[in-house]
């Protein structure tokens, strides 16, 4: 029995992250597959090697290949120009416009959606106080007309696959809530557990501090690293904060000249494996619709202190693998820490737990739930 034909589609590649690793994941399953995407760029897409990748008409414009922010109203007619009338499966991976595609009636349409458009919908407050600053709100009347189209199309384009897979509950309950219509079962995104059973030796790289907490992340505001370095700050404990991202220069203001605060920007998955490997636990404030790096730290057995809003807070299993926060505030971080360390953990459980995650397990989800 031959294979299908099967295209993948991503909103963009700019970046490398969680999303990017899931389509990892789908290159294995399905090796031959094109990647649709709207704009990539090569420089930061290395891991895209021995990929053929489309993009659409906005790649002639080389300037917005980092700056998707001021893609938005493009999009949809970006993904609406792609044609798969040759394939009978198309992947849409997703937290914008790509679930958007056309598809005809022979070809299958699976979505696995990381969110709904976070600008358009549980974001979007957030999104127009950071980006609407200074003179920017000038344009705040032609914003609000933006986003009135755009969340329609936002939820003409969620009817369009023939299944919606969500990254976690929290993304599935936020789906039903604005696209009204059928979600399928949840998928947890995949770890890479090869990563942690390698039984890494120290590459004898130095660490900012010897004893410290973690935190991984791209660098904006919703993450909500601010907390984390009030929180060390309140109680004098090390930090080190690895990532990059346009909020970086606030938080680097907001850490001022405090000994126990490290940023050390963006690392290799083994060099970041030996901080998870040094840390002592991480610290997740941020509220996320799944979040990879709290499965990476348990995976190495390191407890976790996430908020209640998240994704992968459905992962946590309070007390045994981490510390669950309801509130986001910098008392609720102090508090976690404290009990973080009053409390004695049982790293091999962590590790175990995290383990029935890993890409196997998810590959086997993924074939039962498309097929």
């Amino acid at each position: 029995m031959n294979s299908p034909r099967v295209a993948i589609v991503y909103d963009r590649v700019n970046t490398f992250g969680g999303a990017e690793r899931v389509l990892l994941c789908l290159h294995e399953l399905y090796p031959n597959a094109p990647l649709y995407t709207s704009v990539f760029d090569p420089k930061r897409a290395s891991w895209l090697k021995g990929w053929k990748v489309i993009p659409s008409f906005l790649q002639r414009f080389s300037w917005l290949r980092t700056r998707h922010q001021y893609l938005g109203l493009l999009m949809p007619l970006a993904f609406e120009s792609f044609d798969f009338s040759q394939y009978e499966l198309v992947i849409s991976v997703t937290s914008e416009a790509a679930k958007g595609i056309i598809t005809k009636p022979g070809t299958k349409h699976v979505c696995y959606l990381l969110t709904p458009t976070r600008y358009l919908w549980n974001k979007s407050q957030e999104y127009e106080r950071d980006f609407y600053t200074g003179w920017r709100k000038i344009f705040l009347p032609l914003h609000w007309l933006a986003m009135t189209y755009l969340r329609w199309w936002d939820v003409v384009a969620a009817q369009r696959p023939d299944i919606i897979i969500p990254i976690s509950q929290t993304v599935k309950q936020r789906a039903q809530r604005y696209y009204k219509r059928e979600i399928g079962s949840v998928i947890y995104p995949p770890l890479n557990a090869k990563l942690f059973n390698k039984n890494l030796h120290p590459l004898q790289r130095s660490f900012p501090f010897e004893s410290f907490y973690l935190c991984v992340a791209r660098l904006v505001p919703y993450k909500r690293i601010d907390l984390a370095i009030e929180a060390c700050r309140r109680l004098q404990k090390n930090l080190v904060i690895v990532g990059t991202g346009w909020d970086e220069a606030h938080l680097h203001k907001l850490a001022g000249d405090s000994p126990h605060i490290a940023f050390v920007g963006n690392l290799t998955d083994e060099h970041l494996v030996e901080y998870y490997q040094q840390c002592t636990g991480l610290l997740f404030p941020g509220e996320e619709d799944f979040g990879l790096t709290v499965l990476e730290a348990m995976a190495e057995g390191k407890p976790v202190v996430t908020f209640s809003g998240s994704g992968h807070s459905e992962l946590v299993l309070p007390n045994v693998t981490g510390v669950i926060i309801t509130e986001q505030n910098v008392g609720a971080i102090a508090h976690a820490i404290v009990q973080l360390e009053q409390q004695v953990w049982n790293s091999e459980i962590i590790q175990r737990h995290a383990q029935q995650f890993d890409q196997t397990h998810w590959k086997q989800q993924w074939r039962r739930s498309v097929v």
